[in-house]
């Protein structure tokens, strides 16, 4: 058995290569950031910048366009996925259950601008649905570029992750459980939600907690689909890259991973607060 001192020795060779990354990484271009508008335009304009960039009305509203456009593909990836995953856990052999699954997760090898390229070839001008349209004698109808195809992007790109990880909850659930309450004369339905959504509940907060923050910060498939709909991440790419406006940039920057980060945090504090209950 190590002494004290030698595990504490260690610990520090342990904890030294990932401390040395998140300061590196994270904390040094953090701290950056923060003091980019400072440094660039001097304390006192650098703070007016703060205050004009959170009250301007085209930031705010690229800000509710990705807010809601994340909570509404969270909400709906989170419905989908915990359906599929445990239809898999439940009603598939193994045999096709991994064929399935194989299916499904296919999309995470595709980048977001190749699921931006599919989406447009589905509803876009040239797309499968305005070809469709068109011979039924209507007009051709488009959606790819706006709410409804990143949506649907979004949805897509996300569907894979939370399916796999609901597979793997419903695996875990006991079903003592749930046939002692079927013997106890519980019905389908108070069995579901009685005993398997509150089985599943940790697995939707975390997986719902991972979709939020990648759709707020995804960029390539906004940057495919979002031409009638302005999201953050374009708006932070145009002012750093077509208008050289740096301090607004770093601010934007800030906000969306202050957002995103304040998501996360309360999904962590709901999970610890359920493991705590339990």
């Amino acid at each position: 058995m190590l002494q004290p001192r030698r595990l504490q020795y260690v610990h520090i060779a342990l904890l030294t290569p990932v401390a040395t990354l998140f300061v590196a990484f994270w904390l040094i271009p953090a701290f950056n950031l923060i003091l980019l508008p400072l440094s660039r335009l001097g304390v006192a304009e650098g703070l007016a910048r703060y205050a004009q960039v959170v009250g301007n009305a085209r930031y705010l509203e690229a800000l509710f366009n990705t807010f809601a456009l994340s909570l509404g593909v969270t909400l709906c990836t989170i419905v989908l996925s915990a359906c599929v995953g445990f239809y898999l856990s439940r009603f598939c052999s193994a045999r096709h259950r991994g064929w399935l699954l194989a299916v499904l997760t296919l999309p995470l090898s595709f980048p977001g601008v190749i699921i931006g390229f599919y989406i447009i070839l589905l509803g876009g001008r040239q797309g499968v649905i305005a070809d469709l349209s068109e011979l039924s004698g209507g007009e051709r109808i488009t959606f790819a570029y706006g709410f409804m195809g990143l949506f649907l992007g979004y949805i897509y790109f996300s569907l894979p992750r939370a399916i796999a990880s609901f597979a793997a909850a419903s695996d875990a659930l006991d079903k003592a459980l749930e046939e002692a309450a079927i013997t106890l004369g519980a019905s389908r339905w108070q069995v579901l939600f009685d005993v398997i959504i509150p089985g599943l509940r940790e697995t939707a907060i975390a997986s719902a907690a991972i979709v939020f923050a990648t759709a707020m910060g995804a960029f390539g498939t906004a940057f495919t689909l979002s031409a009638k709909l302005e999201v953050l991440p374009i708006t932070i790419y145009n002012e750093f890259t077509n208008y050289a406006n740096f301090a607004t940039a770093a601010i934007l920057s800030l906000l969306l991973g202050a957002i995103t980060w304040l998501v996360l945090l309360v999904a962590r504090r709901m999970t610890d607060a359920k493991g705590a209950l339990l």
